[in-house]
């Protein structure tokens, strides 16, 4: 008796076709850039051709899967290499925020350009604000124009609601805040930013993502003082900012004193004579009341 299995017949010159669905599509920015560039270099400095340009593009070219290179283009000119450099591909455009004047008008312009383009294509959203958290996390790789007009786009953009206060988030980057780069661009953001609304909703959108009691962040740990901040806004032009940040700071020792006569209840302690600071809290306009505190 034969124990060996019989092996099974193969076909052989066989070739099989993969369903469309199946393959994937090979993921080439270095194309989608070519396009895109191409656009823009036709288009010229006119923003209102550039956002036609864009918003009829997005039926034909990947903008979801190739999001991160299109708003590095838009900003940049091109692709960035890690740390904000652009990459060695030539291929790139004039027609770009870093290029453009550096002036509150042209930044406004941009601003509706990625308005448009957003409002055109929801999916981009969340994307283009991961876009600014990278682009300030890559500030030591600009100059200092710009990140002067990133830091004034970025403050029309929260304005105008495109994003949200936590891309503050990146500016706490301790390199950042080490080398002073992080409060220098805090400051063209925010004149911006209250240009555009004022302090009443800058402080409302600053606390809904509890931004609100890190403004002190900005600053390295030596320099971390209600006196340093107030000297630096003010002397650029912000007490309004100012002036929140040590309300701010005021709230915090009310409630750190409201906490502490808590627990000394829950304690038992005895009563004892508590005297409050000499500086009590600052008060200043809020959103619609009297002082800064009511939620938006």
């Amino acid at each position: 008796m034969n124990n060996q299995k019989q092996q099974k017949p193969t076909l052989t010159g066989q070739r099989f076709k993969t369903r469309k669905r199946d393959e994937k599509e090979r993921f080439d920015p270095t194309q989608f850039q070519e396009s895109i560039v191409q656009g823009l270099n036709q288009t010229g400095s006119d923003l209102e051709a550039v956002a036609k340009f864009l918003d009829a593009s997005g039926a034909k070219l990947d903008y979801r899967r190739y999001a991160e290179t299109l708003f590095d283009i838009l900003v940049a000119g091109g692709m960035l290499a890690p740390g904000g450099t652009l990459s060695d591909d030539m291929t790139r455009t004039e027609f770009c925020l870093f290029t453009a004047n550096e002036d509150l008008e042209t930044m406004q312009a941009y601003a509706q350009v990625f308005n448009k383009l957003i409002r055109r294509y929801k999916y981009l959203e969340k994307g283009f604000e991961e876009e600014i958290k990278k682009l300030l996390l890559f500030l030591k790789g600009f100059d200092e124009s710009e990140r002067n007009k990133l830091a004034m786009l970025a403050g029309i953009l929260l304005a105008n609601g495109n994003i949200s206060a936590s891309i503050l988030n990146s500016l706490y980057n301790e390199n950042l805040v080490k080398e002073g780069v992080s409060a220098a661009f805090a400051v063209k953001l925010f004149k911006s930013w209250i240009y555009e609304k004022d302090i009443n909703c800058v402080a409302c959108s600053l606390r809904k993502v509890g931004m609100d009691n890190r403004l002190m962040e900005l600053f390295p740990a030596n320099k971390r003082s209600a006196e340093h901040f107030s000297k630096y806004f003010t002397d650029a032009g912000l007490k309004e900012l100012a002036d929140f940040a040590r309300n701010q700071l005021s709230i915090g020792a009310r409630k750190e004193l409201q906490k502490e006569l808590h627990e000394q209840m829950a304690r038992g302690d005895p009563q004892r004579e508590v005297r409050p600071k000499e500086n009590g809290p600052v008060r200043g306009p809020g959103c619609g009341s009297g002082d800064w505190g009511p939620p938006c």
